[in-house]
């Protein structure tokens, strides 16, 4: 069955029922920003994973690429957890309405977990590793000369990113601001340390000093 995706690079959107359905939902329940985003996450970890030599399944990987900042909606802004969780928890239940076997599900959830976790995820499956390849390859530029130029050049032509480093921090405060305790030990900390007024920065060496504990 041809599919109508593109290919870049030798690399193609997997084209089955579960990745079509996955494309449908995001692209009907998230902004452009996000969805654009998440498509190019999934390009760039899967370009990273071939640069690595690791092998992985492309359809896992597509599914936490694109769900991955899902917990950044307006709808999770009472939730309680942290971001990463909330996306994780959506692709699961999204996953098991699939009948997805419960393994793959696990890699799926730990990779939107963790993606904003470094130095943790890249000793993991690659599922879970290349999630987070992908997001610091498109946020943070880390491993900018990895790709190509046309194959970056493609990609972002499908996918545009116009303004994104102001228009993903403007999403990351919009969806952490309304709880900012869930940013204790992550990098968002620093999203609403210079984006929202009168948070402050809950400390480690704080919270050690002034516990229960006599001593």
């Amino acid at each position: 069955m041809s599919t109508t995706e593109p290919t870049v690079a030798g690399i193609t959107v997997p084209d089955t029922k579960l990745a079509r359905a996955a494309t449908k939902l995001i692209r009907d329940t998230t902004s452009d920003l996000v969805y654009h985003h998440s498509r190019r996450v999934f390009w760039f970890g899967s370009l990273q994973g071939r640069n690595r030599g690791l092998s992985f399944d492309a359809e896992l990987l597509y599914i936490g690429a694109m769900f991955h900042d899902v917990g950044l909606s307006e709808s999770f802004g009472t939730s309680g957890r942290r971001f990463e969780v909330d996306g994780a928890d959506e692709a699961r239940r999204f996953l098991q309405s699939h009948n997805v076997p419960e393994d793959s599900i696990r890699r799926v959830w730990t990779a939107i977990a963790l993606h904003t976790t470094p130095g943790i995820p890249e000793f993991m499956e690659p599922e879970v590793a290349l999630v987070t390849a992908g997001v610091e390859y498109d946020v943070l530029g880390i491993g900018y000369a990895d790709i190509g130029d046309a194959d970056r050049a493609e990609i972002t032509r499908l996918h545009p990113r116009p303004s994104f480093k102001q228009n993903i921090l403007k999403a990351f405060t919009e969806g952490i601001a309304p709880k900012p305790e869930t940013t204790f030990g992550n990098v968002k900390a620093d999203v609403l340390e210079r984006f929202s007024p009168g948070y402050r920065r809950e400390n480690f060496v704080d919270i050690i000093e002034n516990s229960a504990w006599p001593e």
